[in-house]
């Protein structure tokens, strides 16, 4: 039996540009200045690893990249920036997991996040009001394919691997999540949770 539901967030429940589903840095050259690729390699490529597991910390390293590649940005309006458009909800979802709840199924949010967007999701997105709470990779330390992120979500959920289900957009993370012991499907477009569900009722 699925007692939890654990939620994947980029590309299950977030997707995106509110007002067109693009990708969050799509317009970034236009609004500041830099390409999306001077920030995947100035930024992302060395840094982002060891952000995305609570080793380091979102402004320690993305401050002094934006006041080389853009000394007019201040750190704090390139990330309001972000997560602003990077905040398309996936309301019909979360319409499907409201029902999960009522029907007496706890919802996780299971996810690779650094601190201030867990946070941001959670307060500013509200998600926090439509779920029972977070599992995210800076937190745990360890993200998502990793076993390490599919078994300490387990035992800090109090529910045993095979009682919880991962929803996720990620082939990788699917596969780990079963070798882990887990019920995982991959979602996409088209897909309903009341479908879904009925592929694990007895």
């Amino acid at each position: 039996m699925i007692n939890a539901l654990m939620v994947d967030v980029d590309g299950v429940l977030v997707g995106g540009r509110p007002r067109d589903g693009r990708p969050w840095a799509s317009g970034i050259e236009d609004d500041f200045g830099f390409s999306v690729e001077q920030l995947q390699r100035e930024f992302f490529a060395p840094y982002w690893n060891d952000i995305i597991v609570g080793r380091s910390t979102l402004d320690r390293h993305l401050k002094p990249v934006l006041a080389e590649i853009a000394p007019h940005l201040r750190y704090e309006v390139f990330v309001a920036y972000w997560f602003e458009n990077d905040a398309r909800l996936n309301n019909g979802l979360l319409a499907q997991l409201d029902q999960q709840r009522r029907s007496g199924r706890r919802v996780y949010l299971a996810t690779n996040q650094e601190h201030a967007r867990a946070a941001h999701l959670m307060e500013v997105l509200r998600l926090g009001s439509r779920c029972d709470g977070i599992y995210y990779s800076a937190a745990l330390g360890c993200r998502k394919p990793d076993k390490a992120f599919f078994d300490k979500v387990s035992a800090l959920s109090g529910f045993q691997a095979d009682q919880l289900l991962l929803i996720d957009d990620t082939p990788a993370n699917v596969t780990a999540a079963r070798a882990s012991g887990w019920n995982a499907v991959i979602w996409s477009d088209g897909c309903t949770l009341e479908a879904t569900m009925k592929n694990f009722e007895p």
